[in-house]
């Protein structure tokens, strides 16, 4: 078989992008040797996302597009998703694991980002500079030191401490400020933070408390009237992780009543979907409050790291197979034979499959030069290297194809 026979050659791969992705993620596209690369601004209505992502092999998207089962059954060809951002909440991950497509997305590359606004938020917060911008817009003038406060010295509590909480504790740090942390995984610290027995003990020594956790069923609301109470009286909240994470009506009336000083929120339980939809909040209107449209990882340093990382993950896939870093699938990796023909078989995790796939290669006197197997709950993913001839390469994706729970076959080269 020759090298350049494979089930989708590069030239016939097409790659669909939304949402106005990075420079960087085309670049990577093309300097790997795609060219079919249909780029659109926006996110797409949804019957016409049906009907492109029905030709599209590779789609990357940001948090707009919804990847729901209906339209990832439009998907027939498409082989693998990319979210160009952190989370992965807007694709149904379990439906696109079970069609065969694996999700990757970029979980560091906006990290700075995230971390230099919540510093930036927690020095205007702690000054009181919310209620004296807003008052000035409105033609008043309060020139006083009532209330404003340095953050030197001050103690900063940080709820989660992963690639984001660390890195906004070392630039808090670096500012004159006390860190502490709390995380439901034992976490160790960076300089000087040091964790926090519970997650009370946390509020009530902070003087400004950000929140950094995922969206799961543990988070959801796990910020409420309760753990709101047991903060100091005055101190300051910001939250730039998930919007399901803070109780916004118990946030805001400790706003008004003073049990909160004020409060910087990027993320919301109910956003627009686009910039022309109108915004509604209880939180708005309010002085002592910062509010931004999600955009704590939106600079274009950020997005273009995240372009070229995302893009390089399903480039490594379309090219060798590699699934490291997927987020819904089985990671497996296999260095490349030179001489050999890589074939992918990803099937439902049931038993005999592998020695299903081994039986057909035996059956056509086929060696093995090298074989990866790796599983979950739901399937199955082998990267096979083996040597063949054209004919023999042809016979084995059909026969591959044909074994029971198989949900995708490629011949990669």
């Amino acid at each position: 078989m020759s090298k350049k026979k494979t089930s989708y050659p590069k030239h016939d791969i097409r790659i669909l992008l939304l949402e106005g992705l990075s420079q960087t993620a085309i670049d990577t596209f093309k300097a790997a040797g795609y060219s079919q690369i249909e780029v659109h601004a926006k996110s797409l209505p949804e019957d016409e996302l049906k009907a492109r992502i029905a030709e599209a092999h590779i789609i990357g998207i940001r948090s707009r597009t919804q990847l729901t089962p209906e339209i990832l059954a439009h998907g027939r060809r498409l082989m693998a998703i990319g979210c160009f951002c952190i989370g992965t909440n807007q694709v149904d991950v379990d439906a696109a694991e079970l069609a065969g497509i694996p999700v990757f997305n970029a979980p560091y590359s906006n990290t700075r980002s995230v971390a230099e606004l919540v510093i930036a938020e927690a020095i205007m917060l702690m000054r009181g500079i919310p209620q004296k911008s807003a008052e000035c817009h409105r033609g008043g003038w309060s020139k006083s030191a009532a209330g404003s406060h340095e953050v030197r010295g001050k103690t900063l509590g940080i709820v989660g401490y992963g690639h984001i909480g660390t890195q906004v504790g070392v630039l808090a740090e670096a500012i004159g400020m006390n860190v502490v942390f709390h995380d439901i995984e034992t976490k160790l610290s960076l300089g000087n933070a040091r964790p926090a027995l519970s997650l009370d003990e946390l509020l009530e020594r902070s003087d400004v408390v950000t929140l950094h956790v995922p969206e799961t069923a543990a988070t959801r609301d796990m910020f409420g009237a309760a753990q709101i109470a047991r903060m100091k009286r005055g101190a300051h909240l910001i939250n730039a992780s998930r919007g399901t994470v803070v109780d916004i009506e118990a946030l805001s009336a400790a706003l008004e009543s003073g049990q909160v000083g004020g409060a910087a929120v990027d993320v919301f339980p109910i956003e627009p979907k686009g910039n022309g939809d109108a915004f509604v909040s209880a939180l708005a209107g309010k002085d002592n409050v910062i509010l931004t449209p999600h955009v704590g990882g939106s600079t274009l340093e950020a997005q273009d790291n995240i372009g070229i990382e995302v893009a390089a993950k399903l480039v490594r896939y379309s090219d060798n197979g590699s699934t490291l870093s997927a987020v819904n699938f089985p990671e497996v990796t296999l260095p490349e034979h030179a001489a050999s023909h890589r074939l992918l078989h990803i099937h439902r995790n049931v038993p005999g499959v592998l020695s299903q796939v081994n039986e057909i290669f035996g059956k056509h006197g086929i060696n093995i030069d090298g074989q990866f197997l790796r599983t979950d709950a739901k399937v199955g993913y082998v990267v096979i290297d083996v040597s063949a001839t054209d004919l023999q390469a042809v016979d084995l994706k059909e026969a591959l194809m044909a074994i029971p729970g198989t949900l995708r076959t490629r011949v990669l080269y």
